[in-house]
């Protein structure tokens, strides 16, 4: 478990050990092994705080070792980097003809060539083979390499000492984050939880967190502890489908198995229908006696009224029909003790119950303007999220007067976002992009409405919704007690997000950054990589690493299909994995030679080419460094020092990710986590791309927030960190749950 604590703290430039530093430890006498330790780090990117080097120092030379190896997992070290080409920023040369002609050397069985030890026959004149690890025709690799030349990197991450308590700290702010976690904070609850337990249910501050904390319990049989976080039906049917599907929220059946299927080569109708029973097989709802009673006695516990409960259950009908089957709940109504669900089944089958949002509708075709807002006070988060649509159906003035009488209720995580998406909502004739629950993401046209008013009206409507956003924030921090002075903003936090709404589905290894973080590039060369496979036994199994160029007129790309283009060269294109160690794409930009020819853009993207969707182990990131960064005679190009950014897949129903954004006139990188659908990509939507930035550099940045925190509560800003009463840098900002609870909760 220790192991897995470890990879928690290094989420947040930390590393944990048991307790803290003794007084009488110094750094001025390391031992031998300590400095071999730190030398030994170095070359992975990572040095030591004072605090932390003090306590490594009294380390045995075996948990010293330990801790090396955590770090060198954490870095990649022991993965196979080796890719298909060596030396692969000298092209091969290789065209579509050496592919032709090879294809018909082997349908032939041609004499002249070399045959390769995946059987197949390479005609001379056409693939220099000493140039490859591997066959360039079929893409299976024969050498791997788990060995790396690394060097120290020109900058370096300072680790920090984290014990038991920044642990337990960090736990209570991931369960009370009035946001959505993301899957590397899910990952982390999960074993925080695992670890520590939970004091105190009642922190809870999302539905979704209270879905991993219930599952964690019910793994250890003490699910009765946790019945006390069922409020609603709906409560017992999210945790029913997220132990089915593995999502926190409530994705329609049809929209996975939609995906799934789409994810899979159609070479027939045969194999579609195949397809098709499979999938529609993995999600039939099936449960064991045990789960069916632990489940009845959930839902006969719950408080409230059997109408409030049914109106809970409406929007999920379909769903819930299947699920009362599958679950018995019939025959459990019928048992002594189970009056409570009896009442709720025949409420719910009759449909003795009247719909809110019916209402809401009703009224709203009618006009009934006073009606509909009487209805919508009753809920103001939901008032929150129909508010623009509402002002462009009622009017502005209308709308707002009702919003004002209850805004003052509304999270303030839905008040930020009112203020960072109006802007983006209303203007005319365009296009937006918006992520539809479990699908990819889309571009739709704006509100059709937005084409009875004039541009200025619409700007006069932006411009309330920002003021009346203010002042509930205003309100909102200057009933904030804070006795302190003076206030540091790292220069940092300017470029990151609030995180609201984007949330990320796959993990960050390395220090967690929100959507829209924007990264300097320190060179002039930016290395894409793509590692998948490891552990896997060697077989078919192509994923594609792959960039676009937007240019003013134009778009171009480079990938398997085009191994070199103005500005990239790819590392060739491995459609077979070996076994166990995995395999990797690189691609290189050339800034200089980007901007000499006036590129704009240059997307990252991979695919999942073979059937199905991303591979579950798959690594993607980019490397950055002031200095050159090495390329091997056998093509090995990682250096773990000059990973600025890495992500790991955690879900497979993606076929193809947009990862980041180069924005080449700035020198700026945009970490971006875009799915979409296609093999290849040239089936991204650039427009889309694009749409998803507008969205982002809507969102109001945490330095921005932080200055509106400072100015309301009086606090002067200090530009050293050493003599202020508030601290904000990059480390604080790494835990988004402690962000999200100090400007969001």
């Amino acid at each position: 478990m220790k192991k897995e604590l470890t990879k928690v703290a290094l989420r947040h430039n930390a590393l944990f050990l048991e307790d803290k530093v003794q007084e009488n430890n110094s750094v001025t006498n390391l031992n031998e092994t300590t400095i071999v330790l730190v030398a030994n780090c170095n070359r992975l990117g990572y040095t030591f705080s004072e605090e932390l080097l003090a306590k490594v120092n009294t380390l045995s030379p075996i948990a010293k070792l330990e801790l090396l190896e955590d770090l060198k997992e954490a870095a990649g070290v022991g993965k196979n980097w080796m890719p298909l080409v060596k030396q692969w920023d000298n092209p091969t040369g290789e065209g579509f003809l050496d592919h032709v002609f090879t294809f018909l050397a082997n349908i032939f069985q041609s004499s002249k060539g070399t045959k390769l030890a995946c059987g197949h026959i390479i005609p001379e004149g056409t693939f220099p083979l000493e140039r490859y690890n591997g066959c360039p025709y079929c893409g299976k690799q024969f050498d791997t390499s788990l060995e790396l030349d690394l060097k120290v990197p020109n900058k370096l991450k300072v680790l920090e000492l984290w014990t038991e308590n920044e642990l337990k700290d960090l736990l209570s702010d991931l369960l009370k984050s009035p946001v959505a976690l993301d899957a590397t904070q899910v990952e982390s609850l999960e074993i925080l939880v695992a670890n520590f337990g939970v004091s105190d249910f009642s922190l809870i501050g999302m539905k979704e967190t209270q879905m991993v904390v219930i599952d964690m319990y019910c793994a250890k049989g003490e699910s009765e502890l946790v019945s006390v976080l069922f409020s609603t039906p709906n409560d017992v049917l999210r945790y029913i489908w997220y132990k089915h599907t593995g999502f926190l929220q409530l994705v329609e059946p049809k929209v996975i198995l939609k995906r799934t299927i789409s994810n899979t080569h159609m070479l027939g109708r045969v194999m579609v229908a195949d397809i098709e029973m499979q999938e529609k097989g993995k999600l039939k709802l099936k449960f064991s006696r045990a789960e069916c009673k632990r489940y009845a006695e959930w839902l006969n516990g719950l408080t409230g009224t059997v109408e409030a409960q049914c109106e809970a259950m409406h929007p999920k009908r379909e769903i819930w029909v299947r699920v009362i089957r599958a679950l018995r709940l019939a025959e459990y109504s019928k048992r002594k003790g189970f009056e409570r669900l009896r009442e709720l089944l025949d409420a719910f089958y009759n449909e003795r119950y009247e719909v809110w949002n019916g209402q809401v509708n009703h009224f709203r075709l009618k006009l009934d303007s006073a009606e509909t807002f009487r209805l919508l006070k009753q809920r103001p988060g939901l008032f929150a999220r129909s508010l623009f649509s509402n002002m462009l159906y009622f009017g502005a003035d209308e709308t707002l007067t009702n919003f004002r009488e209850v805004m003052y209720d509304v999270p303030a995580r839905l008040i930020f976002s009112l203020n960072m998406y109006a802007e983006y909502y209303f203007v005319k004739n365009g296009s937006r992009t918006v992520k539809p629950l479990g699908a990819i993401s889309k571009r739709v046209p704006t509100n059709k409405l937005l084409n009875l008013y004039s541009n200025e009206d619409l700007e006069q409507m932006c411009s309330k919704i920002q003021e009346l956003s203010l002042e509930v924030i205003t309100k909102r921090f200057g009933e904030q007690l804070n006795e302190n002075k003076t206030i540091y903003l790292d220069e940092s936090l300017f470029q990151i997000p609030l995180a609201i709404g984007d949330r990320s589905n796959h993990v960050q290894d390395l220090i967690a950054t929100p959507m829209g973080t924007r990264f300097s590039v320190e060179g002039e060369k930016v290395r894409l990589f793509m590692h998948w496979g490891e552990g896997l036994p060697a077989q078919h199994l192509d994923m594609d690493l792959s960039c676009s160029i937007v240019y003013d007129e134009t778009t171009d790309y480079c990938s398997y299909s085009n191994l070199k283009t103005i500005g990239c060269k790819h590392s060739g294109d491995v459609q077979r994995i070996p076994d166990k160690t995995g395999a990797v794409e690189y691609i290189e930009l050339d800034l200089e030679e980007l901007t000499r020819w006036s590129a704009k853009y240059v997307s990252f993207t991979c695919n999942a080419f073979t059937g199905g969707g991303l591979s579950s182990n798959m690594k993607v990131g980019w490397m950055n460094s002031a200095f050159p960064m090495k390329i091997m005679a056998n093509g090995v190009a990682y250096n773990p020092g000059d990973v600025q950014r890495e992500v790991r897949i955690k879900q497979g129903l993606d076929k193809g990710m947009v990862f980041g954004v180069l924005d080449v006139i700035k020198r700026e990188i945009i970490w971006l986590e875009m799915p979409f659908g296609g093999q290849i990509v040239q089936n991204m939507n650039a427009e889309t791309v694009l749409n998803l930035m507008r969205k982002l550099d809507a969102k109001l940045k945490i330095g921005e927030v932080l200055t509106l925190k400072a100015e309301i509560q009086g606090l002067n800003i200090v530009t050293d960190p050493s003599i202020a009463d508030e601290v904000y840098d990059l480390n604080w900002a790494s835990n988004s749950a402690k962000v999200a609870n100090l400007l969001l909760g």
